[in-house]
């Protein structure tokens, strides 16, 4: 089933708000008219989130406010490990997205993305799987290395999931595959740790992963 296009980072927000406003309002003097009207200025931000914003508003003003840069350097870490394994793994790559802006306007209701080329065919042989389990764990590895843990990385997860389903291979096999990978990009990027926030920082600055 769909979710709401009302993420749940605005809709906290609106909530907040809301509560703040009628908690304190008061307190501070403010008229109940002033209340009202600012609550139904926020519910009317919320609509309007969900409709042309696809309920990423919360987002953008996370990434606005004080402390919003750190957010975005999390996402384009994240990201960088997936360029850099791609490029190792000689996997295309066609575009690398941070922060919610720039996904917006690519129409992705996502923080970040790194497209590839996929493979033409569903059913993968083993050592394709095994690339694809690197590329796609490197985001997760990358945050963790970096940053101590890993908040994103649900959709690799799915996807992965997803390619070794339609693999024919036994859930055993998939595991232990998986597990050697993540071993095998945890050693990769520690060793090219300096390319790794070097490509990071690029991404942060709109620019692309590597210098022309």
């Amino acid at each position: 089933m769909a979710s709401s296009p009302v993420s749940s980072t605005t809709a906290g927000l609106a909530v907040a708000g809301c509560t703040a406003l009628a908690v304190f309002g008061p307190l501070v003097g403010l008229s109940p008219a002033w209340i009202a009207l600012l609550i139904g200025g926020g519910l009317l931000g919320l609509t309007v989130d969900a409709s042309q914003l696809e309920g990423m508003g919360g987002h953008l003003v996370a990434e606005a406010l004080p402390g919003g840069k750190a957010r975005l350097r999390r996402v384009a870490r994240h990201e960088a490990g997936h360029w850099l394994v791609a490029r190792d793994e000689q996997l295309g790559v066609k575009r690398v997205l941070v922060g919610t802006r720039a996904c917006l306007e690519a129409g992705l209701r996502c923080n970040g993305a790194t497209e590839f080329t996929l493979p033409d065919q569903a059913r993968l042989p083993l050592e394709e799987l095994r690339r694809w389990s690197r590329v796609l764990q490197a985001g997760i590895v990358a945050e963790v290395l970096l940053e101590g843990a890993a908040r994103g990385g649900e959709d690799d997860r799915a996807l992965l999931g997803q390619i070794w389903g339609l693999s024919g291979q036994d859930v055993e096999t998939a595991q232990r595959e998986q597990r050697r990978a993540r071993r095998e990009v945890e050693q990769f990027l520690r060793h090219h740790r300096d390319d790794l926030e070097a490509v990071a920082e690029r991404l942060l600055e709109g620019l692309e992963p590597e210098a022309a």
